[in-house]
Parts: C-alpha cells; structure tokens; sequence
C-alpha cells in the first residue's frame, strides 16, 4: 500500500492515494497505519479518491473530481479536517492531479466542497463560515471551564482559560468531559488565552486543542476557525483576521461575511510502501 506523510503545523497525516477507491479501508486498519509506534504514525488518514468513486462524494462529483476521506487515528470518519484539507491539497498538487492557478479549486468533503488556493508557500482552503451555538462546559481535572459551541462542519467547544492559569500547565492526556446531550458524536475542545499581539490581525490567540478521535494534536484547522469566530465575536467584530499560534506553528483565519479562509504550511515529508497485512 503507498502513503505519503505529511503535515499542517505539526497537525500530520497519512495520505493513501487511491484514485478509483478500490481500498478496502476499515477502522482497525486506519488505527493500525495511525499507530505512532507499530505504523506510520499520524493524526489521522487521508484517502485520496475521486469523487465519483466514492459513495459520500459522488453527488459533488460534478463540482469537483476529488473527494477527502477523512478518518481519525482511532478509526472513525470525520466530517471534516481543515489542515487536513490543506494537505490533501498539496498532495493533490505535487502529485499533478490537480493545477495550481490563480483561482481557487474545489474539493469534496464529507462537510461539502472546500476551496483552495496556492499563497507563495502556504495553502489557503475555504470552508462554511463558524456557526455559533449555545453555552457549554468542558471538565479537566476538576476544573469547569466554560465554553461555546461552533459547528465548522464538525462539533466545537471552545473554551478560554481563565486569567491564573497556564496553557501549557493544562493535562490533555485524557478527554475533558463534555455534555452528551450537547454533543452526541464528541466533540474537538480548543483552548485559548491571549497571544502576541501581530501587526495586520484584528486578533491573536494561543491555543491548545483535544481533539475527539486522535487525542491531542499540535494543532486543528476547523479548530482554529471555531477560535477566530469567537475571538472576533468577543470583540465586537462579524469579520475579520484572527492569528492563531499552536503548538505546531501559526495558521491565520480570515473570517469573511459568508466564509472562513484558513491559512497556513502545508508539507510533504516522506513518501514510501506499507505492508497492511503487517498492520493488522
């Protein structure tokens, strides 16, 4: 089976190309490849299949020939990754299946289409604008931490630390515990306190995120989207541009009227064969 590694800030893939979805890709298998020490390694796997050859994607295949299947280390689907999105992207580039050009280009996910586009060095993708949902809470260690819900396509709760208390002192070895009742499927916790002020942003933000299905990442693209929309909510703005610094590097939101760009690297690190009966 061929894969390609890569990663957005720290935030790192498996890419298993596989254009006429002929793989037989099951969650045992996914959590095997994603086994940071008897696999690949990575946070989760990206299928690159077109669109019509895949169930969840054929009814956008008129609107793009590629489809994400996006899958967590732990074996289930995802709606949606936005580093993973921006890697899947450069894959799509290097590999020439697709042409990187002043407009921007569609690609299917399982939270619709996505576009992207090439800025110098770093890749841009288009996903829905943040919906803000109600107040929720999120418990680490005891420690009630409210929060709000934004829905990027997938499930958020994003929840400020209070003045006192380090990010970095934050023990996210284990989930927080979230309502069910709120979120059924699970949900991506971010954490945030203020950052470094950056000249050209209308905000800036440090945050840490658990993500449900992979634990914690160095660093979540829908996350940092569901961060922005709240940052600029709290400072009296509908758009704007938001830094976002992680453990894995900085993406920059920019948060439109009617969408959200996420800015950020996007990198290919290795490429090789894997033995899947090996993995599993």
């Amino acid at each position: 089976m061929e894969f390609t590694k890569g990663h957005g800030t720290g935030n790192d893939f498996v890419i298993l190309p596989d254009p006429d979805g002929t793989l037989e890709l099951t969650p045992d298998l996914v959590a095997a490849v994603c086994d940071r020490r008897q696999g690949i390694g990575g946070d989760g796997v990206l299928r690159v299949v077109r669109a019509a050859r895949h169930p969840e994607g054929a009814a956008l295949a008129g609107a793009a020939e590629w489809f994400m299947d996006y899958w967590n280390s732990d074996g289930s689907v995802a709606e949606m990754c936005g580093n993973g999105a921006r890697v899947f992207v450069r894959y799509l580039l290097e590999a020439g299946l697709a042409v990187p050009s002043g407009a921007a280009f569609p690609v299917a996910t399982r939270a619709g289409l996505v576009r992207a586009r090439v800025e110098g060095e770093e890749l841009a993708v288009e996903m829905r604008r943040p919906r803000l949902a109600g107040a929720s809470i999120a418990v680490l260690d005891g420690l009630a931490l409210p929060g709000t819900a934004v829905d990027v396509g997938n499930p958020h709760l994003v929840c400020p630390v209070p003045a006192g208390l380090e990010l970095a002192a934050l023990d996210l070895n284990r989930a927080p515990e979230i309502d069910p009742v709120i979120f059924p499927t699970g949900v991506n916790v971010e954490f945030i306190t203020p950052g470094d002020p950056t000249g050209g942003t209308d905000g800036y933000v440090r945050m840490r995120v658990y993500e449900r299905g992979s634990a914690e990442t160095r660093s979540c693209g829908t996350g940092a989207c569901a961060v922005a929309a709240v940052v600029l909510r709290d400072a009296g703005r509908d758009t704007g541009v938001v830094a976002v610094d992680v453990p894995g590097g900085r993406l920059v939101v920019t948060q439109t009227a009617q969408a959200c760009w996420l800015a950020g690297p996007a990198v290919l690190v290795a490429t090789g064969e894997v033995a899947a009966e090996a993995l599993v």
